[in-house]
């Protein structure tokens, strides 16, 4: 299948795309799968309380068992007491997800086929720009993104220093390498512009 590609000197060219990576059938319970597993995974779950074993303290008797009169105690530590350890401590948590390779790779074509049929995928042969937000907005507008606010998933072949100091303080366009497509991030922006060694890299991880 061929895509229409735009060009950033004015008017609009074709690339030819393959099929089984950008033509396949949306697989909504697929991808309601995968975005809950990456959702998932970026969870800290660094909540965590001390037991008894874990707090500070001395482990000696604080007195004997019998005939003092008072409750026996085994230690300072004891949950009961005050400063002492939890009886049921919340623990750090993970909660990611195993995903393979098939599911992650089928996703992604199932989402970017899917893109391609809403018109929210937009090929450009190139996206360099400078690192000045102002200059990143012109650029956008004459790929027919424009707005104060583009809300835009910008796909670049490599890690671009200049595009991304230029996106970063725009609250709705984020900045992302063909190798660190994930996505969230694909499903999140209401336009995804992508340039052609972008869309090559992709098609051949994908294929």
């Amino acid at each position: 299948m061929k895509m229409t590609v735009v060009k950033a000197s004015g008017g609009t060219g074709e690339v030819e795309i393959s099929d089984e990576a950008f033509g396949a059938p949306f697989r909504e319970h697929l991808v309601h799968q995968i975005v809950v597993a990456y959702q998932a995974g970026g969870r800290s779950g660094t909540r965590g309380q001390k037991n008894r074993s874990a707090v500070s303290g001395s482990t000696r008797k604080p007195w004997a068992q019998k005939g003092g009169g008072r409750a026996r105690a085994g230690n300072i530590r004891s949950p009961i007491w005050r400063g002492g350890g939890k009886t049921f401590p919340a623990s750090t948590q993970d909660f990611s997800q195993k995903v393979n390779k098939k599911m992650r790779r089928a996703a992604l074509r199932s989402i970017l086929s899917e893109l391609i049929r809403q018109d929210r995928l937009i090929a450009v042969d190139e996206m360099r720009t400078g690192p000045k937000t102002k200059e990143l907005l012109a650029r956008l507008a004459a790929f027919g993104v424009g707005g104060r606010s583009p809300d835009v998933l910008i796909v670049a072949e490599a890690a671009d220093d200049h595009l991304a100091l230029a996106a970063r303080n725009l609250y709705r366009v984020a900045v992302r390498s063909s190798d660190r497509v994930d996505p969230v991030s694909l499903i999140a922006h209401e336009k995804v512009l992508m340039t052609v060694g972008a869309v090559k890299k992709l098609e051949e991880m994908l294929a």
